[in-house]
């Protein structure tokens, strides 16, 4: 029985022709050695499985190979290139950086670069993992990786190259591998498969090149697991079934449960999916996955970033087109708040089916307005309960015509329609009413005087509200039937002056500037407080809203208003009684009766100031 290599090995590149999705690297090193202008020291970095060590072996196979092609490839016939396929190559060193870390493993590799190579031009040491090495190993490499002889080559590899000291990045060349992007990796699994004589679908390729995200290694692996699973057939099912993934079918009906407002067909399709041992996470996680694609599809210039199965994307294109952009990023954000939250839950179930009975009833969530800016999403917070599953009838003026014991019809009008809006705000899951509902019922009519078309009824109530709403436009009122008073200086300065009284009996320091302030009326409901520095304004500021409130009720005009400025001017300042201190009282008097002074002085008094 020949024994089994898997396809990782079997089919690992040999020449930097054949190593898939890095040409910008294999082109640079290929000219490299054909122009003779090799670094001594190389650094390759990038992600897993996309190709770092296979560069770094046939890197250390062409420069030694004795019969080089005109490109910069070796010949793979020659006997360095055989000895180093057979894995006897003498000037080859491959060092595990995460089993060879120490001081001693670098110093042990430092003293074998001594040695010149027997066969060949240059000795290539490997350090896999390097990021794995100590700072201590790192510093005893530093002065070898900077001069080294002639002869020696370092190729250090590394998934992580943030965790490499700045001192060893000083000293490389440092190249970059990408990751393989599905159509490369595709067309390689189908070379593959041709070569094994699979039967493999396409879609069930790219299905793997998807899940592998990039990495080549991990797609060899997958599909020698599912040929073995399969016996040698890869169909899409049968790969869906084996990587345990949900396929779009699924998402595609649970969008069109979203979009009726099924809930009752989205719980039995997650109940389905649950049957099927599919955890909760990975289905959130994929119908995100699906929304985003949906999103790309909307605009042409980014669907080329669509990763799907090519016999699903006109599937998605036309799906995009019947879905609105709101819908699609309030469900995302609905499912992305639910796969944050789910390794908190308890009940996990329960938790995926509370996101689905949200995205059931977005769509009535939602109320997308088109004004001038464009479509918008209003949301509404701490409003009255309710909830309404029919639609709202427009409600087109004030005048309707009815007749007793039938519905209530509205009369055509020219007046611009209001319609009640349903919003429901997702963050609070709470369903609230918008503007005014009226209420449709039987209520009483009167007749009016007939005109042209017969005798008009028209609803008392209606005509009542509309009545109180005119007044209230007309009068100018604050709704409580209390008319605004037209502002007066001599009514503002009373009350200002009280407002004072009130600081002083509270022991409040911002009395005296509220006392020092001057007063200017602007017009019949604004006003000016003048102070002379910004210390005064900030005393007055600081009480602003209790005056605020104590002006409007004292003056009756709920429309007041006022600022407070800084102008410094002596003279529009009131002059107020300043108390004098006792030390103060005496040199007054001192200078008002000079004989004070020379009685203190001849009694040699002393006074207690």
């Amino acid at each position: 029985m020949e024994k089994f290599i898997v396809s990782a090995r079997k089919y690992r590149p040999q020449t930097f022709d054949t190593v898939i999705g890095q040409s910008h690297i294999t082109t640079t090193l290929k000219n490299a050695i054909k122009h003779q202008q090799l670094a001594h020291a190389f650094l390759f970095c990038g992600p897993r499985g996309v190709g770092k060590t296979t560069c770094a072996r046939i890197l250390a196979k062409t420069i030694n190979c004795e019969n080089q092609t005109k490109d910069g490839e070796a010949c793979d016939k020659c006997q360095s290139c055989t000895s180093f396929n057979d894995g006897a190559s003498m000037n080859y060193f491959e060092l595990d950086g995460a089993s060879n870390n120490s001081v001693d493993n670098i110093r042990d590799l430092v003293d074998q670069i001594r040695f010149v190579p027997q066969t060949g031009k240059y000795k290539v040491y490997v350090i896999d993992e390097v990021h794995m090495l100590s700072s201590s190993a790192f510093n005893a490499f530093l002065k070898t990786l900077e001069e080294p002889p002639p002869y020696a080559i370092f190729i250090l590899a590394t998934t992580e190259k943030h965790k490499i000291l700045p001192t060893i990045l000083s000293r490389c060349q440092i190249f970059d591998f990408k990751r393989i992007t599905t159509s490369d990796t595709v067309h390689h699994l189908e070379e593959i498969c041709e070569k094994e004589e699979i039967k493999a679908e396409k879609a069930a390729l790219q299905i793997i090149a998807q899940k592998s995200e990039g990495c080549m290694r991990d797609a060899l692996s997958i599909l020698d697991k599912i040929v073995s699973f399969t016996n040698g057939e890869l169909n899409y099912a049968n790969t869906l079934e084996h990587l345990n993934i949900l396929d779009a079918d699924c998402y595609f009906k649970f969008l069109e449960c979203m979009q009726q407002q099924d809930l009752s067909g989205a719980m039995l399709q997650y109940d389905d999916i649950n049957r099927k041992g599919f955890e909760g996470d990975l289905v959130l996680n994929g119908f995100a996955e699906f929304i985003r694609n949906l999103l790309v599809c909307k605009d042409e210039k980014a669907a080329v970033l669509l990763d799907v199965v090519e016999s699903f994307k006109d599937k998605y294109i036309s799906t995009a087109k019947t879905v609105s952009p709101a819908l699609l990023i309030s469900a995302l954000n609905i499912l992305n708040e639910a796969e944050i939250n789910y390794k908190a839950a308890r009940n996990k179930r329960l938790h995926v089916e509370l996101a689905l009975i949200k995205l059931c009833y977005l769509q009535q969530a939602i109320s997308i307005t088109a004004d001038g800016t464009g479509v918008s999403k209003k949301k509404i917070v701490d409003a009255s309960l309710a909830f309404r599953t029919s639609a709202i009838k427009p409600f087109a003026g004030s005048s309707y015509t009815a007749t007793p014991g039938s519905e209530f019809t509205p009369a055509t009008t020219t007046n611009k329609q209001s319609s009640a809006k349903l919003i429901i705000d997702t963050a609070k899951e709470i369903i609230v009413m918008k503007e005014d509902l009226a209420v449709y019922s039987h209520p009483e009519s009167i007749s009016l005087p007939a005109g042209d078309d017969g005798p008009k009824k028209v609803n008392t109530k209606i005509s009542a509200l509309n009545k109180i709403r005119q007044q209230y436009q007309d009068n100018g009122n604050n709704g409580n039937g209390n008319i605004n008073h037209a502002l007066q200086l001599a009514d503002l300065q009373q009350a200002w002056a009280e407002y004072v009284v009130k600081l002083k009996e509270a022991k409040n320091p911002a009395a005296q500037s509220f006392e020092l302030a001057l007063l200017r009326v602007k017009d019949s409901n604004s006003f000016e407080a003048v102070t002379a520095n910004t210390i005064e304004k900030q005393f007055i500021e600081q009480d602003r809203n209790k005056l605020f409130a104590f002006l409007q009720d004292r003056l009756q005009n709920r429309s007041l208003q006022f600022n407070v400025m800084i102008e410094e001017k002596a003279e529009n300042r009131p002059q107020i009684e300043i108390t004098l201190s006792s030390k103060e009282q005496f040199l007054k008097m001192a200078e008002q009766y000079p004989m004070v002074k020379e009685l203190k002085d001849r009694l040699r008094l002393e006074l207690d100031y």
